[in-house]
């Protein structure tokens, strides 16, 4: 395993949810954390930790925070883009295109500037990981909200991407993909029990482990299941 010592990690929405749980694990753990928000009164910077206003929506925004990243611990050795977003449910007879463009832009276009800022410093080390919150909807779909699942859909196509252009750099890419978890994005949820649900928490134990393990044992899909599925 891989000593996180030092290491730096910037983890997308980070300010709830899974993302904040694995901001808040990976740092208990040793690394230094670099926390991109869109609200970033919420949480505060100090010594082993950087808080930056973080949009995914916004295209410059993804630069911005790589550069201040660099500047405030001059290197990059992790890279979670956990910011996203499962509405308005987008439904296939659904003529208003609006709601997808949306998780277009925040759940694959984000994630994919993010990596293409940090690429460069990624391969640096020689040990770069990128880990993408992808889901189980980018497995299979199971409900009318096929907007968010084919956003996630194009997720693992990305994380494929990442890891064939970035293996010779020692880059190691994969897409954690959970079903439901309990957080405030699956308040709505009505369907299932929430205290069934994965935990965040859990989900973050799983981040930690991925970005720890050597070269020499990658992990390209890691699925998570809440309730019995069929085998993917």
């Amino acid at each position: 395993m891989l000593d996180p010592k030092g290491r730096v990690a910037m983890v997308s929405g980070a300010s709830r949810g899974i993302g904040r749980a694995i901001a808040e694990r990976l740092r208990a753990s040793g690394f230094r954390i670099s926390a991109g928000v869109r609200s970033p009164g919420g949480m505060a910077d100090g010594d082993d930790m950087m808080v930056q206003r973080y949009d995914a929506e916004r295209a410059e925004d993804a630069a911005a925070w790589v550069d201040a990243t660099m500047a405030r611990f001059g290197r990059i050795d992790v890279l979670v883009n956990a910011a996203g977003i499962s509405t308005p449910r987008v439904k296939l007879d659904d003529p208003d295109e609006a709601g997808l463009d949306g998780m277009w832009r925040v759940n694959v276009k984000g994630p994919l500037r993010m990596i293409r800022a940090a690429l460069p410093h990624l391969k640096a080390g020689g040990e770069g990981r990128v880990i993408n919150i992808a889901s189980l909807s980018g497995k299979r779909v199971a409900n009318e909200n096929f907007g968010y699942a084919i956003s996630k859909f194009a997720l693992m196509a990305l994380t494929q991407a990442v890891r064939r252009e970035g293996w010779d750099a020692g880059i190691r890419a994969t897409a954690l993909c959970p079903g439901f978890v309990a957080t405030d994005m699956t308040a709505y949820v009505t369907t299932a029990p929430r205290e069934k649900m994965t935990r965040p928490e859990d989900i973050a134990a799983l981040a930690e482990m991925l970005v720890l393990l050597p070269n020499t044992a990658t992990i390209g899909e890691l699925l998570v299941n809440w309730r019995l599925e069929p085998m993917l």
